[in-house]
């Protein structure tokens, strides 16, 4: 009898998408890059483009949000990533990494519906006046993360939970876009966060000189010379521009610099017994 064999088969490589909009799109470009096997989309200055349009028409809703329920939905970000915690270890992401990661999602979760009483204030006027000081987000964030998942997370849920929205630019693409299938999955609205998989040197620049993006994160950016290059093209359109001193370490308690760097504070006159 003849001997029975198992048929062969290739495998199905996974293609990571970028992240826009709420949808997973391929590069406008056609561009893609391996990294460990799978096939990356190399993003381009259209996808850019694209990602700060979304971000755009998702902030006003986002920041209009009650508090309470921006925490309900990054808690509810933390409950997937709890979920899918074998998927993060399977790309090399370590079981310390995504408790941490975990964490930081609810104690910025946490956050949400008190940062506005620690950063904001009723001030002592002379008059019959109130003078009430309250923190309002600064719009659209463009992000270069660094390239742990605890660090990338470290740099999205400060902006968001105090209804800003975001374009990040990931050194990590396997760990960033299956964060990204989390986000799509746990009431995050389309276009609050939006990520990019390629080159920073090729994308940042136009972030940085977007006219439409409010503010600008560098925490991933390790050349200081492109640091510098970006934080020029910024000044142009008058962005806000953070630049952290290198070797920050995210297992640490973040305190509220990340939430309180981009806010703006409103100051508003009343006069009382009205």
């Amino acid at each position: 009898m003849p001997k029975s064999s198992t048929p062969s088969r290739l495998a199905v490589r996974k293609t990571y998408k970028l992240y826009v909009g709420g949808k997973f799109p391929r590069s406008e470009s056609g561009r893609t890059y391996l990294v460990d096997g799978d096939n990356v989309a190399l993003a381009s200055r259209k996808d850019a483009r694209d990602a700060v349009v979304a971000a755009r028409a998702a902030q006003p809703k986002w920041a209009g949000a009650t508090a309470y329920n921006r925490g309900q939905v990054l808690y509810r970000i933390a409950e997937m990533i709890e979920a899918r915690r074998a998927e993060f270890k399977a790309l090399g992401v370590s079981g310390a990494e995504v408790d941490a990661t975990v964490d930081r999602w609810v104690w910025y979760a946490g956050w949400s519906d008190k940062i506005a009483q620690v950063a904001g204030n009723a001030n002592p006027v002379a008059g019959p006046f109130f003078n009430i000081s309250a923190p309002e987000p600064t719009g659209v964030v463009g992000v270069v993360a660094p390239p742990s998942l605890l660090g990338l997370v470290s740099v999205i849920a400060p902006a968001v939970v105090t209804g800003n929205t975001v374009v990040v630019v990931a050194s990590n693409p396997q760990a960033a876009i299956t964060l990204a299938e989390v986000l799509a999955t746990s009431d995050v609205p389309g276009g609050v966060v939006n990520i990019l998989t390629g080159q920073g040197a090729e994308i940042a620049p136009w972030l940085a000189s977007h006219d439409d993006v409010n503010a600008l994160d560098l925490s991933g950016v390790e050349d200081a010379g492109l640091a510098t290059d970006l934080e020029r093209a910024a000044a142009g359109t008058l962005k806000r521009v953070l630049r952290p001193v290198s070797g920050v370490d995210y297992t640490e308690d973040p305190g509220t610099g990340a939430m309180t760097a981009l806010l703006e504070i409103k100051t508003v006159w009343h006069p009382k017994g009205f």
